[in-house]
């Protein structure tokens, strides 16, 4: 989680130090360029509110988080990626606090996406802590869709370790 938190904090102090937020500084020609940005509103674009509703529901998704990645420390499958979401919220809620803002600065030219008259021919401008909390989500589904076929158990309550329930 700290990890997420200091990487996060840190490549967002350089964007601030080093790029205009008129000039995009291509690093692997247009497909991967640097264009600094200050994201009022939520992920990929969304606006459901003010600064405030996402600082305000940001704190309260980071307690559930804090006590799901408590609550399944036992296992590394599932309170890993937790504490990674978790480390990429407070990196988000930093910036809120101190700007008002997300601070956003990594631009990806992925593939042109044409679905139901909705366009968009480049991906989101997004940070360290939205690509931490995106891996881990995915990885989540991964497991809980393709995982063990079961859900974890507190510890000391799998069926194995209960002697009301035979072996045969």
């Amino acid at each position: 989680m700290l990890v997420v938190v200091v990487l996060d904090q840190a490549t967002k102090y350089l964007a601030i130090q080093h790029l205009s937020s008129e000039l995009s500084r291509e690093v692997l020609g247009r497909f991967l360029m640097f264009t600094l940005i200050f994201n009022k509103g939520g992920a990929l674009g969304t606006s459901f509110g003010s600064s405030t509703y996402y600082l305000v529901s940001g704190i309260l998704i980071l307690g559930f988080l804090l006590y799901y990645v408590y609550h399944y420390r036992n296992y590394a499958f599932y309170s890993w990626p937790l504490a990674l979401i978790a480390g990429g919220a407070i990196g988000n809620l930093v910036d809120r606090l101190r700007f008002s803002r997300v601070v956003d600065f990594i631009d990806v030219d992925f593939f042109d996406i044409d679905i139901l008259g909705f366009h968009l021919d480049r991906w989101w401008t997004f940070n360290i802590a939205d690509a931490a909390i995106s891996c881990s989500i995915v990885f989540l589904l991964a497991v809980v869709l393709f995982g063990h076929g079961r859900s974890p158990q507190p510890p000391g309550t799998h069926p194995e370790n209960d002697p009301n329930i035979s072996s045969a």
